[in-house]
């Protein structure tokens, strides 16, 4: 059984027929993370008990021949940023380095609860702050594709083990792109629901209003068979949607001829990569061969889209990471002289030096006399960015543009210039702003071998519509 082409409904059909049982494969994957993970670095802590005692269920309810779970047996990974009942917890920073949680966060119960075997959690930028996963205090990750890159992030352990084969499918979060852009790097699908679709509840916070949970896969129906899992109202998060969740894998069947798909010229200037255009450009002909109708459209605000969420993102965290202090868990200072001086030498030693630099940025932004200068504009400007969606959306059903400017760059090429860096998510913090939903699919490579990911935005709520139309444009690059 080829460990790296794995799917759910394969993994699921291998089990209920006897081919394989849960627990073997389990041990078939914590055979391969020991062998390949050395040299990509897509693990911090591995859950092998509590895997083996999930895989041990699902054998017995397939010994008796009862029907497998939608994900019965499936082996998944979970970034380090959502807590886990007994397993360490860490969001990639030595503040958490030795935290166990004593509860879990809702996406893995419900992923547990829908037969999901969790090998272990997935390494990431510290506080998935980053687009690169360097800043993990651990380790950085190396893109599987090609280990002298990044694999993107702030979910860059997420995407690498599903693109090497470490798991069949992640969860990741995306706060500016942190599932979306890692997908891209790493030639996998990853998918950002709707602000509200999923519930928070057991994320460690980085900014409230733009964290979403969602799922990394080798397939679009992998995606929408985890998104269907997942998603639903959670009254342990208030901000959750009590909406009606569709059945995602039976949309994806539906035709996508007619659709409309807008094309936004802000999305296609100064900055993208020839290689990555003509990827973009391609596929989107493709899309228009299989019945859809381009239409060009205008999201005029998008060049403020950048320093709008630098403040949002880095005021929202400068509030949440507050609670690092020594106090109640995580790492505390020894030695200290005063209870400030405890609070100080803590915070100093536990965060790295993006984290330490987001929080400055955003104290910087609440403090008084510049509150109404940069907090509050921006926060208006994040008002004309959903104006800007809003009027696309009653003309288009959906949007298309690159997921990335340029494909994996080096490790080491931006981490001496954090605006360098941060233009990376030029193309996707708007839909975290926003909040409207987005989903990353392999379009094309360069001539480096590297993959291009091309981006589909929809409507809030309506990601079975994004769903369909990249498992469309799959399919169709299959034939």
């Amino acid at each position: 059984m080829d460990l790296n082409t794995l799917t759910i409904d394969a993994v699921r059909c291998a089990i209920a027929e006897g081919k394989t049982t849960a627990t073997r494969l389990a041990e078939s994957f914590y055979a391969k993370i020991e062998k390949e993970d050395q040299a990509i670095g897509a693990y911090l802590t591995i859950s092998k008990d509590r895997a083996m005692a999930k895989a041990a269920q699902i054998d017995a309810m397939a010994a008796k021949g009862e029907k497998l779970q939608p994900l019965g047996g499936v082996p998944v990974g979970i970034k380090d940023v959502m807590v886990t009942r007994g397993v360490r917890t860490t969001a990639g920073s030595k503040v958490l380095k030795n935290f166990v949680p004593p509860y879990d966060c809702t996406a893995v119960a419900r992923m547990e609860a829908a037969g999901a075997v969790v090998l272990g959690k997935m390494n990431c930028d510290e506080f998935a702050m980053g687009s690169s996963n360097e800043n993990s205090a651990y380790k950085p990750v190396h893109n599987p594709r090609d280990l002298t890159r990044v694999p993107g992030g702030s979910s860059g352990g997420s995407a690498a083990a599903v693109a090497s084969g470490m798991a069949v499918v992640t969860l990741g979060s995306d706060t500016g792109g942190s599932i979306r852009q890692p997908a891209s790097f790493c030639g996998v699908v990853g998918l950002m629901p709707t602000y509200g679709r999923v519930s928070r509840y057991g994320l460690i916070a980085f900014a409230s209003s733009l964290d979403h949970i969602g799922p990394l896969a080798k397939t679009v129906k992998d995606a929408a068979i985890v998104l269907g899992t997942i998603a639903g109202r959670d009254p342990m998060d208030s901000t959750s949607a009590d909406l009606p969740v569709p059945d995602y894998v039976a949309e994806l069947e539906k035709p996508v001829r007619s659709l409309k798909l807008g094309v936004a010229k802000e999305y296609f200037g100064e900055g993208l990569d020839r290689e990555v255009r003509a990827a973009i450009e391609f596929a989107i002909q493709k899309l228009a061969t299989l019945g859809c109708e381009i239409v060009p459209v205008s999201l005029p605000h998008t060049e403020y889209a950048i320093p709008t969420y630098y403040l949002v993102a880095t005021a929202e965290a400068s509030s949440n990471l507050a609670r690092y202090d020594g106090v109640r868990y995580g790492h505390r200072a020894q030695s200290v002289r005063s209870l400030s001086d405890m609070y100080e030498r803590t915070r100093d030693q536990g965060f790295g030096a993006e984290v330490k630099r987001r929080i400055m940025l955003g104290t910087y932004a609440l403090s008084a006399g510049y509150y109404d200068a940069y907090y509050l504009k921006a926060q208006r400007v994040r008002t004309l960015l959903t104006r800007d969606f809003e009027e696309a959306f009653k003309m288009v059903d959906a949007i298309v543009t690159p997921t990335s400017p340029t494909a994996a760059f080096k490790l080491g090429e931006k981490t001496g210039n954090p605006l360098a860096m941060y233009l990376a998510d030029i193309y996707t913090v708007t839909a975290d702003l926003v909040g409207v939903p987005g989903i990353s699919i392999p379009c094309g490579e360069t001539r480096e071998k590297l993959p291009i990911g091309l981006q589909i935005l929809g409507r809030h709520f309506d990601e079975a519509t994004i769903l369909r139309l990249a498992h469309a444009y799959e399919q169709a690059r299959k034939n």
